[in-house]
């Protein structure tokens, strides 16, 4: 599944999603956008973060950049909760 792409316009009309949406999010580098036979697609393997960035920005009314301000906040949120767990790892350790 690493390799495989959706296009870009059959998603969107599956899901009722903007393609200008999309390359939107592809413009920010949120999304990678890639042309193959004339059509826009992108990577399977970013559906499930494409499908949370249009919950985001069509039922919660947040723009791309309040969506790219989120995924950097959440990103490092998961990077200092595993920091946190590797300093309690090493903490236990020394404790024992």
């Amino acid at each position: 599944m690493q390799n495989e792409l959706i296009i870009l316009n059959d998603f969107c009309s599956h899901c009722n999603i903007e393609p200008d949406f999309v390359l939107m999010l592809g413009e920010d580098g949120l999304i990678d956008i890639e042309v193959r036979n004339n059509a826009n697609c992108f990577p399977a393997s970013q559906l499930a973060e494409l499908e949370r960035y249009a919950h985001l920005y069509y039922d919660l009314s947040i723009n791309v950049a309040g969506i790219d301000a989120i995924r950097h906040l959440l990103t490092r949120m998961e990077n200092l909760q595993r920091q946190v767990h590797r300093l309690e790892d090493e903490l236990h350790f020394y404790r024992h």
